[in-house]
């Protein structure tokens, strides 16, 4: 017997270290700080391995990392018996800057060894009720204002008309042509096999122009009729380059103003768990003046080619108007960074620089023969004009390319580099709601090339902005910052030397003389009007873009027609635009 019961002592103990070397956690603050580092690796099949319920488990941590992303962190703080609780610390959004934090309790049970108690409020407030989800909250939607304070831009709702492969083409063409007529069976046919077999988007409307057949398409099988919000001009006929800008400015104080939510998806709909407010969007008020932006566009709207007007108020650099000709938006906004020879637009630079250099006055008398050959390079006036000796203001006016050429051979490398600064050309700006190239006019290092850059020609390139940026430095005799967000200037990217009074003053006589008796004398109808001409001869010498830019009252403007022939169509529009809105 003795030696039976020392067998059994002996066989007892292999069964208690089976036991002890069991593969699941030993204690509820065991399981609990597993299972916390399994949420924190993002291992989700570990997680629900603890679990007492590991489907349920897996299911609902897919959806909630789904959902929120990975960015979190799992601790557990206390535990008491079975039970304990976890803290959590989320990182939300693209950055990690929405945080949210929370504690939870949980129970650990013990079976055949000790697991977690399966509860979504477990891991995390609301998941109970649903899968969780996170996003902007957004409060009531900022409207984009013109300077008067009406509307400009507002948030509207638009459908988006989604078509399936295997739709009727034709019925839906029939439906949509009215509103488009662009389009067709055959396109919609050629946009759906270029998708191939993907569904495409035929078009997006607004609800005014999609009401009267929104019932037909609905009822169309392969039409899906898909609504959402999008940020519109009030009215649909107004187009500018710079609303694109307005727009990305309308976006980012909404996303700085946004708050941010989780919520939970329940059977019902959404249930808020958790997030913060979002605090109220100021509207946006714009320096655009609706009558000279219409007055615009009306003024390019019979013009082919690509074309562009720019209008700035030069006390406070304001823009006023913005536009561009459909043919002009095919191309970008060439009316902000388009860049062009600016042809004899650039004789006011040219005049600035000779008349700071001290070697000519307005009234000193100067050759202008039809053609020159200066430095090699031959120099004709327009139609090869010969005035012969003429004073400096009226070669001005009359536009004398070969005067032009004889002064900017005389200047040094950088003389019309920085007489250009002075009037804001070549400078960068930081502005909210524009980006803008105003030009190049790099230094002519031999004559021949300050030659070519005296009449606007060579290396020397201007946008219609930079131009009417020009125009209205004159006007104001300094350099304004461009504004289109009110209270919201340019920065320069640099501070060129201020433009001296006396030839500020000497430039506006003269382009004061070039509409009374000069190269735009068709607009002398316009009382007071400053102006300057320009042509600009492009690749072979056989196209040349047309240019004018003007100064009327404390209205400075540049306007731009793509391979015009001459300056006459830019002055033309000039004055349709000039006319309409006074």
């Amino acid at each position: 017997m003795r030696i039976h019961r020392r067998l059994l002592v002996l066989s007892a103990a292999p069964v208690l270290a089976l036991a002890s070397c069991g593969s699941g956690p030993e204690q509820p603050d065991t399981v609990a700080r597993q299972f916390a580092d399994a949420l924190n690796r993002g291992d989700v099949a570990a997680a629900a391995a603890l679990t007492d319920d590991p489907g349920r488990a897996t299911d609902t941590l897919n959806q909630l990392y789904d959902g929120l992303g990975k960015g979190v962190a799992f601790e557990v703080r206390s535990t008491d018996g079975n039970g304990f609780t976890l803290a959590a610390t989320w990182k939300l959004g693209k950055d990690g800057k929405d945080e949210w934090s929370y504690t939870t309790a949980g129970e650990a049970a013990e079976g055949s060894d000790w697991k977690i108690r399966w509860d979504p409020a477990t891991v995390a407030p609301g998941l109970a009720a649903g899968p969780l989800t996170y996003g902007p909250a957004f409060t009531k939607p900022a409207r984009v204002l013109d300077a008067a304070g009406g509307n400009l831009m507002t948030e509207q709702i638009v459908t988006l008309v989604n078509l399936a492969p295997g739709v009727d083409t034709a019925a839906v063409a029939a439906l949509l042509a009215p509103l488009a007529p662009g389009i067709t069976a055959q396109s919609l046919q050629a946009e759906l096999a270029a998708a191939q077999g993907k569904p495409i988007t035929a078009i997006t409307l607004r609800a005014e122009d999609i009401a009267p057949v929104n019932d037909a398409l609905a009822a169309l099988p392969g039409v899906t009729l898909a609504p959402q919000t999008r940020l519109l001009t009030a009215d649909k006929a107004l187009s500018s380059p710079t609303l694109s800008g307005l727009a990305e400015v309308w976006q980012q104080n909404a996303a700085a103003a946004a708050g941010w939510a989780v919520r939970a998806k329940t059977p019902t709909g959404t249930e808020h768990v958790a997030g913060q407010d979002p605090s109220p969007a100021a509207d946006i008020v714009t320096t655009l003046d609706l009558g000279w932006q219409r007055a615009a566009e009306n003024a390019l709207a019979p013009i082919g080619q690509p074309a562009a007007i720019v209008a700035l108020q030069p006390s406070t650099g304001n823009v006023l108007a913005m536009a561009q000709n459909a043919a002009a938006d095919a191309q970008g906004p060439i009316a902000l960074t388009g860049l062009y020879p600016p042809g004899s637009t650039f004789k006011t630079v040219t005049v600035s620089a000779a008349l700071q250099a001290g070697e000519v006055t307005p009234d000193t008398v100067l050759p202008c023969p039809g053609s020159a050959n200066i430095e090699g390079r031959r120099i004709p006036n327009d139609d090869n004009f010969d005035l012969g000796r003429v004073p400096l203001h009226t070669a001005f006016a009359r536009s004398c390319n070969t005067t032009m050429g004889m002064l900017g051979v005389q200047l040094p490398p950088d003389g019309l580099t920085n007489a250009a600064a002075q009037l804001g050309l070549g400078i960068d700006y930081v502005t909210p709601g524009l980006t803008t190239v105003t030009g190049k006019v790099p230094d002519a290092d031999t004559p021949a090339q300050r030659v070519e850059s005296s009449i606007g020609q060579g290396q020397v390139t201007a946008s219609p902005f930079g131009m009417a940026l020009v125009a209205a430095s004159i006007a104001r005799g300094s350099v304004p910052a461009p504004t289109v967000v009110q209270g919201s200037p340019g920065v320069a990217d640099r501070q060129p030397e201020p433009l001296p009074g006396a030839v500020d003053d000497q430039l506006k006589v003269m382009m004061r003389e070039t509409v009374t008796g000069g190269t735009a004398t068709q607009l002398r109808d316009i009382p007071g009007l400053l102006g300057k001409t320009g042509t600009a001869e492009y690749i072979d010498d056989t196209h040349a873009h047309g240019w004018f830019v003007g100064i009327d009252g404390d209205l400075a403007f540049a306007v731009f027609i793509s391979d015009a022939g001459s300056s006459g169509p830019a002055v033309d529009a000039a004055g349709r635009m000039l006319r309409a809105a006074r």
